[in-house]
């Protein structure tokens, strides 16, 4: 039997390689906001596990907290223009693609501290 443990730590990789070259390529682009988001659910599922639930939703929230903040200043620095934009685009869809991860997460948490 093939074992599927990569599913997993791949469908990170995935996302995060989508991110960062739409950002430069496609920023704002709604389909690819879909899959991004898609893949950061399967990733939070696949990878995120009891003992690691604390650690990933803080960590989530710190990471969309400065992405966001992130580019802000890159917008303020006065880059050049393909530069700037595509930094932002990469970061605003790196958010894109872990704050459905942690919505879902969080609510999981919640659940879980509600039959206690």
């Amino acid at each position: 039997m093939m074992k599927l443990s990569w599913i997993g730590p791949m469908t990170y990789i995935v996302g995060i390689i989508i991110a960062l070259l739409a950002g430069f390529v496609a920023p704002q682009n709604a389909a690819i906001m879909l899959v991004l988001g898609i893949l950061g659910i399967l990733v939070a599922l696949l990878n995120v596990t009891d003992k690691e639930l604390m650690l990933f939703l803080v960590s989530s929230l710190v990471f969309i907290m400065g992405g966001s903040s992130l580019s802000s200043l890159i917008t303020g620095l006065n880059l050049p223009a393909g530069a700037s934009s595509g930094l932002v685009g990469a970061l605003n869809y790196l958010v894109v693609f872990v704050a459905p991860g942690a919505a879902l997460i969080a609510l999981i948490a919640l659940y879980k501290l509600s039959k206690d």
